[in-house]
């Protein structure tokens, strides 16, 4: 799997939960959100253009930060 890390407008609960609906229904997915910093990180086998299609499906601006190391 890859490690992405991607940038997403969150201002709230609300809006995580739906990057987490959206990600859930892409399916396989191991994330984690981190609101205050307005960042997602993903790990996946889905290429990077799908995941921020995915993304853009909360309706949220998202943006791709690049990919992340594996610690």
């Amino acid at each position: 799997f890859q490690k992405h890390e991607f940038f997403v407008d969150m201002t709230c609960e609300g809006c995580s939960n739906a990057v987490t609906r959206v990600l859930h229904r892409l399916g396989g997915e191991s994330f984690v959100i981190d609101l205050p910093n307005k960042k997602v990180c993903i790990d996946s086998e889905h290429n990077v253009d799908t995941l921020l299609e995915t993304l853009k499906k909360t309706g949220k601006n998202a943006s791709y930060l690049g990919e992340k190391s594996a610690q």
